[in-house]
């Protein structure tokens, strides 16, 4: 499991553990799953899925960064339009 962290300036989005937890990456679309290697990307605009325990879950961004370390993942994001 993951523990995931999502922050935007009004609030904390999201904080628990998940499955795995797809971001819009500025190189494309990526996915973070158990053991994934060290990274810092910056975010586009777009979607982040994550799934935990009680399913799937969806929050649209306008863009952000992520931190992934020892399955900890952080994403500090603006939130897109339809979230505000």
């Amino acid at each position: 499991m993951l523990k995931l962290k999502i922050v935007s300036p009004q609030k904390i989005e999201f904080q628990g553990e998940v499955e795995g937890v797809k971001v819009p990456g500025s190189l494309g679309q990526f996915e973070i799953l158990t053991n994934h290697a060290p990274i810092i990307s910056s975010l586009t605009d777009g979607t982040v899925v994550y799934t935990c325990a009680d399913g799937q879950h969806q929050l649209a961004i306008a863009g952000g960064f992520v931190a992934v370390q020892k399955n900890e993942v952080s994403l500090c994001v603006e939130l897109g339009e339809d979230d505000e």
